[in-house]
């Protein structure tokens, strides 16, 4: 229905239907793991309302060269710099985004300044002028208060779209105020097809440790998500007592030094492995990590499954944190000690 897009039909056809029928909400709230194209499908629906026929649109995509080494750029850059020219993108005059900006990727006060004084010129061409904010549920707390206001009484030829992996980190009168769409992990046809019509190399690996996530896919550095998961895994074995501490202390100290390293990457990792863990414990044989079975196998065999939900409770506990600039081998360190003890 949309031009170059996978999965989530039920969701296509939701937004075909709105345009169809000329009755479009004022927000929209697209909702799901990173990584589904919750944006792409935003850029692909604005195009439609706004009628971008030479593809401008497109140019604000986060995920080109150039968009990506920019907001690279600004993690380098002083709180004030970034604060006095705030993080957006503008290819096409109707359509803007607002993506998450620093070092930790979040949506701040002097973007939503900026979305509020823009909101209020008239469209250049046609009805209406469309605004994405990208991972709205990455707003601080005065951030989302402001954006609030705008949602509350929105002048009427604006659209917004927010996009959210996790629409309980919005306020509750934000969603409330918005239409959700929620989107789902694509099925291993759809993927394949993905996979096929953008020539990815190792496809079903890349398929496979998706999870459904065409975005995953198509960015996959297989040999750095395997370094990166090698660690996640002795620290997973350390953590159950299959492993002695001296298996960690290397990666621990080589986390610290690095400056580069995310550490929600590495969360990410760790909720995969628990997941695949708890699946064979309780008997099941679909697993992400599939390469890795002996040894998830032979965890899964064992811990207990109190083990595993303190476990996922710690990776929780460290994922709020990530806001807070939180040095990641502290957060990982204190993450075994404490799964250490629950092994016990």
């Amino acid at each position: 229905m949309f031009e170059n897009y996978w999965g989530n039909r039920h969701v296509q056809t939701a937004l075909a239907g709105m345009i169809q029928r000329e009755r479009i909400p004022q927000t929209l709230l697209f909702a799901g793991i990173e990584g589904l194209g919750k944006a792409t499908l935003a850029r692909r629906f604005a195009a439609r309302v706004l009628g971008d026929a030479d593809h401008r649109i497109e140019r604000d995509d986060l995920s080109l060269p150039e968009n990506a080494s920019a907001i690279t750029a600004r993690e380098k850059l002083p709180a004030d710099k970034r604060n006095d020219d705030p993080l957006v993108f503008a290819s096409h005059s109707d359509f803007l985004t607002f993506p998450p900006d620093g070092p930790l990727r979040q949506i701040g006060i002097p973007q939503m300044r900026l979305f509020k004084e823009r909101a209020q010129f008239k469209p250049l061409k046609g009805a209406r002028r469309v605004f994405l904010i990208d991972q709205a549920d990455r707003a601080g707390e005065h951030a989302a208060n402001s954006l609030l206001k705008t949602l509350e009484e929105p002048p009427d030829h604006l659209v917004i779209i927010l996009t959210a992996s996790n629409v309980y980190d919005l306020l509750p009168t934000i969603r409330s105020r918005s239409v959700v769409l929620n989107f789902s992990p694509l099925n291993d046809e759809d993927m394949r097809a993905f996979a096929a019509a953008k020539k990815l190399d190792n496809p079903e690996r890349r398929i496979a440790l998706s999870g459904g996530s065409p975005g995953v896919a198509a960015s996959l550095d297989i040999e750095v998500f395997q370094k990166r998961r090698a660690a996640m895994l002795a620290l997973i074995r350390t953590g159950a007592g299959t492993a002695s501490f001296g298996t960690w202390l290397p990666i621990s100290e080589g986390l610290g030094r690095s400056k580069s390293e995310k550490l929600e990457l590495y969360l990410m990792l760790l909720y995969d492995l628990l997941r695949d863990i708890t699946v064979l414990r309780e008997g099941g044989k679909a697993i992400r990590n599939f390469d890795l079975r002996p040894d998830l196998t032979d965890l899964a065999s064992k811990v207990s499954r109190r083990w595993i939900l303190d476990a996922v409770k710690g990776v929780d506990e460290i994922a709020g944190l990530l806001r807070r600039n939180i040095q990641k081998n502290i957060a990982l360190d204190g993450l075994l000690m404490r799964m250490r003890a629950s092994a016990q």
